[in-house]
């Protein structure tokens, strides 16, 4: 059974840093995408960022690029999330979600992740920007 469990959020000021963590057992690790979405209250889960395991492969929120950055330690089953700059917009639950990579290149997910095709989604970790 695929489990994913994040950890990480936490209260912060705009401007400040938090770094996620998504940690990943009952899988091949190397042979996946993992995702990070959110989840504002009221809004739907939207993609974030996703990588690769298999080849380093990222793909970036456009209007989050250049202040989140996503990386991958196989050796740990374990995706990062590097969050700076942070805003009050970026208020929301965060979730990793994992698609097996042969399915994330035939739906594109790597352009374009969806969260439909997600699976496995851990229990989330409340990320809270004070302005």
């Amino acid at each position: 059974e695929v489990q994913l469990v994040e950890s990480g959020g936490g209260l912060v000021q705009a401007g400040g840093s938090l770094r996620l963590s998504c940690a990943a057992s009952g899988l091949t690790f190397d042979d996946y995408a993992i995702g990070w979405f959110r989840q504002a209250p009221g809004k739907e889960r939207e993609g974030v960022s996703c990588i690769s395991t298999s080849d380093g492969r990222t793909y970036y929120a456009p209007s989050l690029k250049g202040r989140f950055t996503i990386s991958s330690d196989n050796a740990k089953n374990t995706v990062y999330l590097q969050m700076n700059s942070l805003k009050p917009e970026d208020t929301a639950v965060y979730y990793c979600g994992a698609l097996e990579w042969a399915f994330a290149q035939a739906l594109g997910a790597m352009i374009f992740p969806d969260p439909n095709d997600f699976h496995s989604w851990g229990q989330g970790t409340q990320v809270t920007v004070s302005s």
